[in-house]
C-alpha cells in the first residue's frame, strides 16, 4: 500500500476490502452429511454479534465495550441516480479520474474498509492454539476466504482517503488493535498494520488496486502482499487478494464477483494453500465457488478446500473431493439435454444480480467445517449493507476524543455528515477537503518539501524479498505532535 492518497476523491470504485476501493491518481489539475468439529469453527458468540441491541456505548459487566447495532442514519436510495450518466461522458479516460457523485459512496474511509479484514480475528487465534502445521493453514487459509466476505452486496464505494489520514482500532473482546495510514498518493497506497494484544500475531500489508473498465463492468485487480506473523510458531504466511468485479454499473441490479488464485505460503514450513476463487461461468454454476489444496513443500496434496467466498469453506479429504467432483460433472453432462429453461444463465445481459437461491454449497460426507459467516443484521439492506462489525467501524466514543490523532478517519467531516443522513453537507465537505489537499500539494511542491510518512516507512519485506511498507511504531505511545491539518 505509496505515499497517499488521491486529492479527487472521486474516482469510481468498486467497494470491498481490497480492492474495490479506487483510490484516484488524478492529477493536481484536475447441510445433511457428515461433519467433523474444526479448530477454525466460529464461536457463537462471534457469529451472534447483531443480537446485541441498542446504539449507546456501553460497558457490560464483563468489562466490554458493548458497540452500536446500527448506523444514526439510513442510507439514501440510489434509484434516482445512474452511474452510467457519468461515465458516459468518460469514455476513453483514465478510470481513476473519473468523479462520482458523494451519493455512490458508503459512510466509511478505504482504511476502514481495510479493518474489516480483522472481523474473523478468531481464526488467527485458533490457528495460534494448535501444534500441527496443517492445521494452521486450514486458519489462515479460512482467514485469507474470510477476509473478503464482507463484500458482498456492498456496492457502495468507500471515501478515498486524504493523504496522512490515518485510523485505529482496538478490540479487547477480539484480542488485536490496529493501525493504518494513507502513504502514497501516486500511486495511492494505504498501508495497515495489526498486531494480538497478547503479543500472539502480527498481520500487515499494503494494498493498491488498480482499475480497469470493461463497458458494464469495474475490475479492481489488488495490488500489495499480506503478511500474517506466528511467533510462537516462528511461521510467516503471505498472500494476495483475489479479483473484485462489479456488474450492471450501466444498467441492471448491481452485483460483485470475487476471481483468480490465491497462494498463502507459509515461509517456514514451505506449506502452501493453493485457492481458486471461481469466475461465474455462463450458467452461474460455480458463482461464488472458492476451492483448492493444502501442499507440503513436496506438492503432495494434504487436504481439500472448497466453499463459498460468501458463506463457508470446508476441508476435506482430496480423495473424496475429486471423487466428489467427478460424479458432479458426470451428473453434469447427464443433465446436458434437458431444457435451456432450467439453467442459470448468467451473461453480460443479464440485469438482475445472480438469484440468491444458488447460494448453497453441497457438503462431502467427511468434510470439516473451517469457517460460516455471521448472519448480516436485520437492517443491514437500510445501512449500507454492512455487517455488524462494519456497523461499529466509525463509532466515535467519547473516551476516544482527544485520544486519537487529528488525523483519524472518524473525525472526517464529510464521512461523518454521510453517516448522519446530510448528504448535502457530506458533498460540500468532500469538495473542501479535496480542494485543500490539492492546494497542500502545490505548497509543498513550491517549496521543494517532501511529503513524510508518519507510521509506516518503505523497506524490504523479510519474508517475500519485496518491497513494502512496514510500521516503524510509537503510534500507541499518543504523542501526537506535529500531525499534518488534513481536515
Amino acid at each position: 500500500m505509496g505515499p497517499s492518497l488521491s486529492e479527487s476523491d472521486s474516482e469510481l470504485s468498486l467497494s470491498g476490502f481490497e480492492t474495490v476501493v479506487s483510490q484516484s491518481e488524478e492529477e493536481d489539475e484536475d447441510e445433511g452429511s457428515v461433519m467433523l468439529s474444526s479448530p477454525c469453527s466460529s464461536p457463537t458468540s462471534m457469529l451472534r454479534e447483531e443480537d446485541h441491541h441498542g446504539d449507546k456505548d456501553e460497558t457490560q459487566p464483563n468489562g466490554i465495550t458493548k458497540h452500536r447495532t446500527s448506523l444514526p442514519a439510513p442510507m439514501f436510495s440510489r434509484n434516482d441516480f445512474s452511474i452510467w450518466s457519468i461515465l458516459r461522458n468518460c469514455i476513453g479516460m483514465e478510470l481513476s479520474k473519473i468523479t462520482m457523485p458523494v451519493i455512490f459512496n458508503e459512510p466509511l474511509s478505504f482504511l476502514q474498509r481495510l479493518t474489516e479484514y480483522m472481523e474473523h480475528t478468531y481464526l488467527i487465534h485458533q490457528a495460534n492454539a494448535s501444534s500441527d502445521s496443517i492445521e494452521r493453514m486450514k486458519c489462515v487459509a479460512a482467514f485469507a476466504v474470510s477476509a473478503v466476505a464482507s463484500q458482498w452486496e456492498r456496492t457502495g464505494k468507500p471515501f478515498n482517503p486524504l493523504l496522512g489520514e490515518t485510523y485505529e482500532l482496538v478490540r479487547d473482546d477480539l484480542g488485536f488493535r490496529l493501525i493504518s495510514e494513507q502513504v502514497s498518493h501516486h500511486p495511492p497506497v494505504s498501508a495497515f498494520h495489526a498486531e494480538g494484544l497478547k503479543q500472539d500475531f502480527v498481520f500487515h500489508g499494503s494494498i493498491y488496486p488498480k482499475l480497469k473498465f470493461w463497458g458494464k463492468s469495474v475490475e479492481a485487480e489488488p495490488k500489495g502482499i499480506i503478511t500474517l506473523e506466528l511467533p510462537k510458531h516462528n511461521e510467516a504466511y503471505t498472500w494476495t487478494n483475489p479479483t473484485c468485479c462489479v456488474h450492471n454499473i450501466i444498467v441492471g441490479q448491481l452485483w460483485i464477483e470475487q476471481y483468480g488464485n490465491v497462494e498463502v505460503i507459509n515461509h517456514r514450513t514451505g506449506e502452501k494453500c493453493c485457492l481458486n476463487f471461481k469466475p461465474c461461468g455462463l450458467f452461474g454454476k460455480e458463482l461464488h465457488k472458492v476451492e483448492g489444496y493444502i501442499l507440503d513443500k513436496s506438492k503432495k496434496k494434504l487436504c481439500a478446500l472448497y466453499g463459498k467466498w460468501t458463506e463457508c469453506l470446508y476441508v476435506v479429504d482430496p480423495a473424496a473431493f475429486e471423487a466428489h467432483k467427478k460424479n458432479d460433472k458426470k451428473g453434469t453432462e447427464e443433465k446436458k439435454g434437458s431444457k435451456a429453461s432450467n439453467k442459470i444463465i448468467i451473461s453480460e445481459d443479464q440485469q438482475e444480480a445472480p438469484s440468491a437461491a444458488s447460494d448453497t454449497v453441497d457438503v462431502i460426507p467427511g468434510s470439516q467445517l473451517l469457517w460460516r459467516i455471521a448472519p448480516r443484521p436485520a437492517n443491514s439492506a437500510q445501512m449500507y449493507s454492512f455487517t455488524s462489525f462494519a456497523m461499529q467501524l466509525n463509532e466515535l466514543r467519547k473516551e476516544m476524543e482527544g485520544a486519537i490523532p487529528q488525523t483519524d478517519c472518524r473525525l472526517r467531516p464529510d464521512i461523518r455528515a454521510m453517516e448522519n443522513g446530510d448528504i448535502d453537507l457530506a458533498s460540500e465537505e468532500k469538495k473542501r477537503l479535496e480542494e485543500k489537499q490539492r492546494a497542500a500539494r502545490k505548497n509543498r511542491s513550491k517549496s521543494d518539501e517532501e511529503w513524510k510518512t508518519r507510521w509506516f516507512q518503505q523497506g524490504q519485506n523479510p519474508h517475500t524479498n519485496t518491497q513494502d511498507w512496514l510500521c516503524t511504531g510509537g503510534y500507541w505511545d499518543r504523542k501526537y505532535s506535529q500531525l499534518p491539518d488534513i481536515y
